[in-house]
């Protein structure tokens, strides 16, 4: 049975954040990657002058894995809700972030096919985005800090949700 999964980024800022994504989800399987709002695309990197730091830190994986972008994260997943990826079954849209309602990932079963929205690495998913999520999940800390870098989350979000 394929897991199939659909990553989310939400106004992610870094490029570098948004390369190790692609490289974290090519090897993962990942069958796309929506980036929304703010989030740079390999197209727009790769338009500045210096170096491409998506591809950089990618190390070409966003040649491999199918992307698309959307302006507007909300107008996505309605539209993923009513209309899934190529025809298929309906997607469990899953929020990764810590709020009062969130499920332990490491206690969560996850269905697929699922979307997995990651938010803005200072403020997260925001409320608006939220309410569109079917479930949301968190990754417990045991240290100081409150939450990890958003490329680590969702690498061990990602892998988590296959196992």
């Amino acid at each position: 049975m394929k897991r199939e999964v659909y990553l989310i980024l939400d106004n992610i800022r870094s490029r570098e954040n948004v390369g190790s994504i692609f490289r974290t989800a090519d090897a993962g399987g990942v069958s796309k990657v929506y980036l929304c709002g703010i989030t740079p695309t390999p197209e727009t990197s790769s338009k500045e002058q210096g170096t491409n730091k998506i591809a950089k830190t990618a190390l070409g994986a966003e040649m491999y894995v199918s992307w698309e972008y959307y302006r507007d994260t909300w107008r996505l997943l309605k539209k993923l809700k009513v209309d899934p990826p190529a025809g298929g079954e309906k997607l469990k849209i899953i929020g990764l972030e810590q709020t009062k309602d969130s499920q332990n990932i490491f206690k969560f079963s996850p269905e697929f096919p699922l979307a997995l929205v990651l938010g803005n690495e200072v403020k997260g998913i925001s409320p608006k985005i939220l309410k569109y999520c079917d479930k949301k999940i968190s990754i417990p800390m045991y240290g100081k800090k409150e939450s990890l870098n958003v490329s680590v989350a969702m690498g061990v979000a990602l892998y988590q949700l296959l196992k």
